[in-house]
């Protein structure tokens, strides 16, 4: 089986990591693991690698930072077998903070798409009411909903549920590490 063929991934983050965090991706089953993360902690500067499991030893993409401060940092994606720049995944600083809204940028810098929280209400009662309000995402890419990702209601293990659109234009590698950095820089708001 392709891992970057499938319509619906489900993305689960160990709940109790005392440094760094884990997460896992599976196939919409929850039997077959696709992909795994493990982050280190106390790192200045993001960076993230995606392995194949758990033992670690291969490599699929990196998901690096540019900068230190992440309030609107651009977080480039790499093929980690090729080298190859994927693209970038930016988010939007000051739009964020009432509403998450991240851009999607091809491999030449070009603004692609975006990645935006589900509605500026429930975003409002997330940030001053309750962080138990799963968050929803629309990816939309040239003007086309592409992508959907989805927590699911789970206070102790963050999960998400991630669906991409028939015929859309998106590389899965970029979504799903936009997934990943949902889970990783969004978690840390609640």
């Amino acid at each position: 089986m392709d891992r970057y063929s499938l319509d619906q991934y489900y993305c689960k983050m160990k709940f109790w990591k005392l440094f760094g965090n884990e997460i896992r991706i599976f196939d919409v089953s929850k039997q077959n693991l696709l992909f795994f993360v493990k982050q280190k902690a106390f790192k200045l500067k993001e960076s993230i690698t995606v392995f194949a499991d758990e033992s670690k030893n291969e490599e699929l993409l990196r998901i690096n930072a540019r900068s230190v401060i992440d309030f609107g940092a651009s977080y480039d994606v790499d093929d980690a077998k090729t080298g190859q720049r994927i693209g970038t995944l930016r988010r939007k600083g000051l739009k964020s903070i009432l509403r998450d809204t991240w851009l999607v940028l091809d491999s030449n810098e070009r603004e692609i798409g975006t990645i935006q929280e589900d509605s500026m209400a429930m975003a409002m009662v997330r940030r001053f009411l309750s962080n138990l309000v799963p968050q929803a995402f629309t990816v939309t890419v040239n003007g086309q909903e592409a992508a959907h990702f989805k927590q699911a209601f789970n206070p102790f293990v963050p999960q998400i549920t991630i669906t991409f659109h028939q015929g859309t234009q998106i590389d899965r590698r970029l979504g799903i590490s936009a997934a990943i950095l949902l889970q990783v820089i969004e978690g840390r708001q609640q």
